[in-house]
């Protein structure tokens, strides 16, 4: 192949993701000619409702999986934790790049951390998963839909229309904005999404050179651990309706993935620790354990 079209969204951290495929790629194959293709998902044009009202995660990739189907694109990069747990048929992921930080940042222009705010604050995301572990960890905070694109977001915070936010430490990172974080918040206090932080590259599956191309970019250690959360993400029906978390990490050989399943008002809350060798074992592990502390009955609670 001597010419890569790569479909992206619009905004400034997916252009930013998507520049930097293209410049690992030229890197790995000089010569490589690739162009950028900038589109608009149904994601990206919800400005007051909540993904799961709208119809999930997919509405950030189906636009991009489409222009790849049609051959106007030959890749698509997406932020990880944006991808569905299960990839369309016909539809593979080529690589998944070394992962940034994964955790949550605090940001906000008057308090240092979630810890500092006064009962009655307001604390701005568009995450069930994140509002429903603020509020289980402090009750007397209020949680309301923060959307838009990270400048947005931070522009209303700047407005005074909220007195925090919650957002990806990796995205405010990638676009120099790393100095807005007033902390970061622990593994441990907020278990982020599956696929947090890492980087997926999708291409169609049948199209071996392509698949070949990308393997070159594929970080072993990222895409195991990406594969046990999101195989927990799989088994628990999890999408942008479920309030679920799940994170892993290799150390001495082995594989720790720390995963949760909340209700939606945070007053329920299933934890899973473990550790094995497999990304798939591990995750099985992984939803037993939050099954036998009450996660199914929190997701007949949510009506899944």
């Amino acid at each position: 192949m001597n010419r890569i079209v790569i479909a992206t969204r619009r905004s400034r951290l997916a252009l930013w993701q998507a520049e930097h495929v293209k410049e690992l790629l030229q890197r790995q194959r000089p010569g490589l000619a690739v162009e950028l293709l900038p589109m608009t998902t149904s994601g990206d044009e919800l400005a007051d409702r909540r993904l799961n009202e709208a119809g999930g995660k997919g509405l950030f990739v189906k636009e991009l999986e489409h222009a790849l189907a049609e051959r106007r694109a030959d890749i698509a990069v997406h932020s990880m934790k944006d991808v569905p747990a299960d990839v369309p048929p016909g539809f593979a992921l080529g690589a998944i790049l070394e992962r940034e930080d994964p955790r949550d940042a605090f940001v906000s222009i008057q308090f240092d951390s979630l810890r500092q705010m006064p009962k009655g604050a307001v604390i701005g995301t568009s995450s069930l998963r994140r509002a429903a572990q603020v509020v289980h960890r402090y009750p007397g905070l209020e949680t309301r839909l923060l959307r838009g694109n990270v400048e947005t977001r931070l522009a209303k915070l700047e407005r005074g229309e909220y007195d925090a936010a919650i957002l990806a430490v990796a995205g405010l990172v990638r676009l120099g904005l790393g100095a807005r974080i007033r902390s970061r918040i622990e593994v441990e206090d907020s278990v982020p999404a599956p696929g947090q932080g890492a980087i997926g590259v999708e291409c169609v599956a049948e199209r071996a050179e392509v698949l070949d191309l990308l393997s070159s970019l594929d970080h072993s250690p990222t895409s195991t651990c990406v594969q046990a959360e999101r195989a927990v993400s799989r088994a628990l029906g999890g999408s942008c309706t479920v309030p679920l978390g799940a994170y892993a990490e290799q150390a001495g050989g082995r594989l720790r993935l720390r995963a949760l399943v909340a209700s939606a008002d945070g007053r329920r809350i299933a934890l899973a620790d473990c550790q094995g060798a497999g990304a798939d074992a591990v995750a099985a592990e992984a939803v037993a354990e939050l099954r036998r502390h009450g996660a199914a009955e929190i997701l007949a609670l949510l009506g899944k």
